[in-house]
């Protein structure tokens, strides 16, 4: 028992509480932000669109939450190849809060060969964001292990400091197979860059494979807010619906 409410605890401590469905109200907004401290502790971060940071920041400020990131999405759920609207979006995320930036990959050029424009991409939107950036891959899109191998590589080459696996809008979500490619060029590579598992999570259960992956790989020192989140909203109620019951 004692365990299962350990495991919880440590999952909602690495939990990104997301919701990006595009039609928000300013009571669901409010709602999540209520969501983002309980039983189990606090998440790591709060994930929406830009527009509802300063409500997402009001709203942790009104519950006296401290450490809470503000996370948003750039070039979302696209990841089209352009980037002076990239930029764009980042620099309004950045004036209304963003303490995070989830930046889409431009998957659909890296699949047709324009890897040098992928390249220019990444670090000119690496030089404009100041804060924690973390890219996301939509590996379920990019398929082959070696492709989401180099393209992962290529993040991190380029200044990520997560490599995350999914938007939640493709077909194929996260699945363990990419995240431990994922996690090995992670590990390759030094340990230097976080991991984000995203799309698809809806249990502990599911959680649990990530966290496990992680701590195979990289040794289970390595896990914290710092190196390793979800990216789920649905996640959080099957964990304290588990905790409860322990």
């Amino acid at each position: 028992m004692q365990e299962r409410v350990h495991l919880a605890r440590r999952i909602v401590s690495l939990l990104d509480l997301t919701s990006l469905s595009g039609s928000e109200t300013q009571a669901e907004i409010d709602s999540l932000c209520a969501r983002a401290a309980g039983p189990c502790g606090q998440v790591a971060a709060i994930c929406v669109f830009a527009r509802h940071l300063p409500q997402v920041n009001a709203g942790l400020v009104l519950r006296s939450l401290q450490g809470v990131e503000l996370a948003t999405v750039v070039n979302f759920p696209d990841g089209d190849l352009d980037t002076a609207r990239s930029i764009a979006e980042m620099k309004t995320a950045l004036a209304l809060g963003a303490s995070e930036v989830d930046l889409v990959f431009p998957y659909w050029a890296y699949l047709q060969g324009w890897e040098e424009e992928v390249r220019e991409f990444l670090e000119a939107c690496r030089q404009a964001c100041p804060v924690r950036l973390k890219v996301i891959l939509e590996s379920g899109v990019l398929g082959k292990k070696e492709t989401i191998r180099a393209a992962s590589r290529l993040a991190v080459e380029c200044g990520a400091d997560f490599l995350k696996t999914s938007t939640g809008k493709a077909e194929v979500h996260a699945t363990p197979g990419a995240a431990r490619t994922m996690l090995e060029v992670i590990a390759e590579t030094g340990g230097r860059v976080g991991f984000k598992a995203s799309g698809g999570l809806r249990t502990m259960k599911d959680a649990l494979v990530y966290l496990k992956l992680a701590e195979q790989i990289l040794g289970s020192d390595w896990v914290s807010p710092r190196t390793f989140r979800f990216g789920a909203s649905s996640l959080l109620d099957d964990v304290l619906a588990v905790a409860e019951r322990a």
